[in-house]
């Protein structure tokens, strides 16, 4: 007999092999319908998997996302078979699930395939899923495999196979296709009820550049034509919604082929946008005991390889400035925190000075590829509202703590409502991919999680998604389309400070160290201000928003009472504008429509007479005429319902 436990933590004996759709079935047989995917001790299986040891499982159905995973990963196999009978002589390569869909890279060779060819995979696609072919996994020795694909002059798929360990390779069939795979898919073909493909990119062999270009195939597929229609509608949404067009309409930013891909230029009113955003949270900073400092843009080589980045994304990330001195070698700046290690060390520090809060808007550069370049959401250049707090051990949990407050401050201040959390922990079996100690690394996880606890965070844990040195704590937030975005993470680290030799004075005057917490509620002001604008569809809070009121003249005669009312607001401490072009008002009202500015003030002959003002929101009702002071308490208290208060324990 085997037990096996289930998240809720209880635990069920059974034979030694049984398969995972039996255990599931030991639940209810309502539950075994809808199961189409399971994990084991967090290895993923299939249905018909046999276990025969002790262990966790989870079983996963649609509602899922890593029922969503496995689903996507099985239609990528539906898609491959798809294009294998379409084009015979095209190479497969890889095939994976993302977030919302899947893809399939392939080197098609002399044929081409373009969207126009879209309708007749889809229905291909479909008719072999309709045969409902069971996914079966079987072992494979290495020389087969080799063997197989010698066969098929699949080079691809021979190096991936090459750099496997015999014992551990494993093919999927369904019907009469075969391919590669380690595994994770639904029961059987027949459940994949919808597919649509997506469009056609570039893409290099394993990210390389230097490597063959392959055709990327994306699609998506539900288990319903229903869901596949309400996504579709969610996408043509998301168009509507998307940072770049609304970008454009509001005048926040461009990029210029001469400054270059990735680069970002931010026009008057982006930079008026990107200005308030950090003077809302350098004040919030300030309350909680921040101090502001600066960092150069390039660091000396040495100090990338005292932190470890180097050795990590060196190859990738950090391009080399050389001077006439052939000793010196300096990097773009790719991160913050070596700086501020630097800036720690500076002076002599001591228990009674720590905390030590610093905080910098530090602009940072990294190499991403052009194809994966998308807006201000993934860009090369980019401004990172970075903190680095230098603490006791001690001071840890409500440093914490006060950190996950200052995050949900900035949430709820941009209308962020719908978050959870990630924990995102170490790789057990991939020890080789981090740094420090396994007791610093074993402290910090639950340091992050006892705050986590503690803050009653809707949270889930992620193993293998920790940064190279510490743990964190990610926060996933729902945008108005329920769409899920990684937006702020905080981070404990106990391996930096050991790297620098970092220390302080304890109250017995011994050398101590401290621990390092790395902080970002915004993650990137041109990401964070990507997300916002798509969450928001342009139209800003109130607080936040560059024109909150457009003043429209009805003709030129109204001129001079048109801006004795903007001077009135301005003393208010009301951004408005005058618009006194020579324009009808209708025309005025649409353009202010466009730029989504939250109200207009039409004046005309009834105004001046009765020195009152007539108001109009944007996109919503027609307000009346009413008193400027009583227009200016309407504006105040919908600044300050917008911005909770923020209290926060310093210690």
């Amino acid at each position: 007999m085997i037990s096996i436990i289930f998240p809720d933590d209880s635990v069920k004996k059974f034979d030694k092999g049984v398969k995972v759709i039996d255990v599931a079935k030991s639940i209810s047989e309502g539950l075994a319908r809808k199961v189409i995917s399971a994990s084991f001790n967090n290895e993923t299986l299939e249905l018909d998997s046999k276990l025969t040891t002790d262990g966790n499982i989870k079983l996963f159905t649609w509602e899922d996302d890593e029922g969503k995973q496995a689903f996507w990963h099985s239609s990528a196999h539906i898609l491959a078979q798809t294009i294998k009978f379409f084009y015979p002589k095209s190479k497969l390569t890889i095939g994976p699930s993302i977030e919302n869909g899947f893809y399939y890279d392939v080197d098609f060779g002399d044929e081409t395939i373009s969207e126009k060819d879209f309708i007749k995979i889809e229905a291909k696609f479909l008719e072999f899923s309709r045969n409902d072919f069971k996914f079966k996994m079987k072992s494979i020795s290495k020389k087969e495999a080799l063997e197989f694909y010698k066969k098929k002059k699949n080079e691809y798929k021979i190096e991936l196979i090459e750099a496997l360990d015999d014992g551990t390779i494993t093919f999927c069939d369904h019907a009469d296709f075969t391919d590669l795979c380690k595994g994770g898919h639904i029961p059987s073909t027949g459940i994949v009820k919808a597919v649509k493909l997506l469009n056609i990119a570039g893409a290099y062999w394993r990210g390389d550049e230097k490597n063959n270009q392959l055709t990327r195939i994306y699609g998506i597929s539900f288990p319903k034509q229903k869901l596949l229609t309400e996504y579709l509608e969610l996408v043509e949404k998301a168009k509507e919604r998307d940072h770049r067009k609304i970008g454009k309409e509001l005048e926040l930013f461009t990029f210029s082929s001469r400054v270059g891909q990735g680069l970002p230029l931010w026009l008057p009113n982006g930079t008026e946008l990107r200005d308030r955003l950090q003077d809302f949270l350098e004040d919030a900073q300030k309350r909680a005991g921040y101090k502001k400092v600066m960092s150069s843009h390039i660091g000396a080589k040495e100090l990338y390889e005292t932190s470890g980045h180097y050795e990590k994304y060196g190859a990738d990330s950090f391009q080399p400035i050389y001077t006439p001195n052939d000793s010196e070698t300096f990097i773009l700046r790719p991160m913050n925190c070596p700086h501020h290690c630097e800036i720690y060390k500076a002076k002599p520090q001591s228990y009674r000075d720590l905390p030590l809060r610093l905080a910098e808007f530090g602009t940072v550069y990294r190499y991403e590829q052009s194809g994966e370049l998308h807006g201000l959401s993934r860009v090369r250049g980019f401004t990172v509202d970075d903190a680095h707090i230098f603490c006791t051990p001690e001071q840890v949990d409500s440093e914490f703590n006060n950190t996950i407050d200052l995050v949900l401050f900035v949430f709820k201040s941009l209308g962020f409502d719908n978050y959870s959390a990630q924990v995102s922990l170490r790789d057990p079996d991939n020890p080789e991919k981090y740094i420090g100690s396994d007791k610093n690394w074993e402290i910090s996880e639950q340091a992050i999680l006892n705050s986590a606890k503690e803050k009653g965070l809707e949270y889930n844990v992620e193993l293998g998604e920790a940064a190279f040195y510490g743990p964190k704590l990610d926060f996933m937030v729902k945008d108005a389309l329920g769409r899920k975005w990684q937006l702020g993470t905080i981070q404990v680290d106990y391996n930096l400070p050991e790297r620098f030799d970092l220390t302080y004075k304890g109250s017995n005057n011994e050398d101590l160290r401290p621990v390092m917490i790395h902080r970002a509620p915004f993650g990137s002001m041109e990401r964070f201000v990507a997300i916002l604008l798509e969450h928001t569809a342009g139209v800003f809070p109130l607080w936040l928003t560059t024109t909150q009121v457009e003043i429209l003249i009805v003709s030129e005669n109204f001129k001079n009472y048109g801006q004795k009312v903007l001077n009135i607001l301005e003393n208010h401490e009301i951004r408005a504008h005058l618009d006194d072009r020579n324009e009808t008002v209708g025309k005025k009202i649409r353009e202010s429509e466009i730029k989504k500015i939250p109200f207009m003030i039409v004046v005309g002959d009834n105004e001046v007479k009765n020195d009152t003002i007539s108001i109009r929101r944007h996109h919503g009702d027609d307000l009346g005429e009413m008193k400027i002071e009583k227009f200016i308490d309407i504006i105040k208290k919908e600044i300050s319902d917008c911005i909770p208060k923020f209290n926060i324990n310093l210690k």
